[in-house]
């Protein structure tokens, strides 16, 4: 059978939302044929049985295994296993709009692009991922990130998607995800792509609404990767780092600094977090106000008080982290020499 698009989807554990998903996915309208690869990391829970299940009444749906886990070699057997001229990545814990790949494919064939995605929209799904969703659409949960908000300006170029549509030919030209970025791998290859002279844009049109992680634990944990894997694409990047990548790993050095015993040492460390205390409350009290005054805010008051407890796993992980990835890849030491000399220009 001749196909037109290729979904790829890394799962692991994902019995709670893998049904819902994939009826998301499986209900794309597009003129043309679409496959779906799921690749299983060895999940421990009903994902396999739930895609048997569904693979039984859709044969479009292809399963594969990856006992390794990790998502850019699941990416990279789905790559080869693919069989269509545009490869789309679709989330297992985000749900797509029903014109998500006829738009994107749309979009490259008139060319001028590498890449297209669409903007990354937090929507909860549960109580710790309410109040995570909450925090994502603010400045300090976004990071500077263009593509985790929505906006009415039309296309924008963007140093890097979520998810999104390629062509075939551009994956294979760049070997596909490196197998050892193990997280980032998106940043590391829109890197390559963009040092090509590829360009990576966003559509509004094709936002997508994902679902963050229902626990403070699990948030932290990933941020922790986030970080720690950030110093890595750094090094082998330098033109990627942002100046604020730096917030993050300074609040974690003051936090370190605040507990030691030299006094001037101490003192400004603790200055350092109280600055980020009040940054913190300041935003609470901001989406305080949001949620009063806007009925489409749907955030209560226990989800607002939250809000630091959120804010302080995403940037105590993320920062923590990346002091860990200097220590384990080694400090970003170009990257930050790169990043003083546009700051200084």
């Amino acid at each position: 059978m001749l196909v037109d698009v290729s979904v790829l989807t890394p799962v692991l554990n994902e019995e709670e939302h893998i049904r819902d998903a994939a009826a998301k996915m499986l209900s794309q309208r597009f003129e043309g044929n679409i496959e779906f690869l799921f690749i299983d990391g060895a999940s421990d829970d009903a994902t396999v049985e739930i895609l048997r299940e569904l693979q039984r009444s859709d044969p479009r749906i292809r399963i594969f295994e990856n006992p390794r886990r990790s998502t850019p070699i699941s990416l990279n057997i789905g790559l080869a296993e693919a069989r269509g001229n545009f490869i789309a990545r679709m989330d297992a814990h985000t749900l797509y709009p029903e014109d998500y790949l006829s738009r994107g494919v749309a979009r490259l064939r008139r060319g001028g692009a590498a890449h297209v995605s669409g903007p990354q929209l937090a929507r909860g799904d549960g109580t710790w991922s309410r109040r995570v969703a909450l925090a994502l659409d603010t400045p300090l949960g976004r990071g500077g990130a263009q593509f985790r908000q929505a906006t009415d300006n039309g296309e924008i170029e963007v140093d890097s998607g979520f998810t999104g549509v390629w062509p075939r030919s551009v994956l294979e030209a760049h070997g596909g995800w490196h197998e050892d970025w193990h997280n980032d791998q998106d940043f590391e290859l829109a890197a390559r792509i963009r040092d090509s002279g590829g360009r990576i844009v966003c559509l509004p049109e094709m936002s997508a609404q994902y679902i963050p992680r229902n626990s403070l634990g699990s948030l932290a944990r990933q941020y922790w990767r986030y970080g720690a894997y950030r110093v890595k694409t750094s090094r082998a990047h330098p033109g990627t780092m942002r100046r604020s990548h730096l917030l993050a790993p300074s609040l974690a050095t003051a936090a370190i600094a605040s507990i030691l015993p030299m006094a001037t040492v101490r003192r400004l460390g603790r200055a350092g977090v109280g600055v980020w205390c009040a940054a913190v409350l300041g935003m609470a009290m901001v989406e305080a106000w949001r949620a009063d005054a806007t009925l489409e805010l749907d955030a209560s008051a226990a989800d607002v008080m939250a809000l630091p407890a959120v804010f302080g796993a995403m940037h105590l992980a993320w920062g923590f982290g990346f002091l860990f990835g200097c220590v384990r890849f080694g400090p970003p030491v170009r990257a930050l020499k790169h990043l003083f000399r546009r700051a200084g220009a």
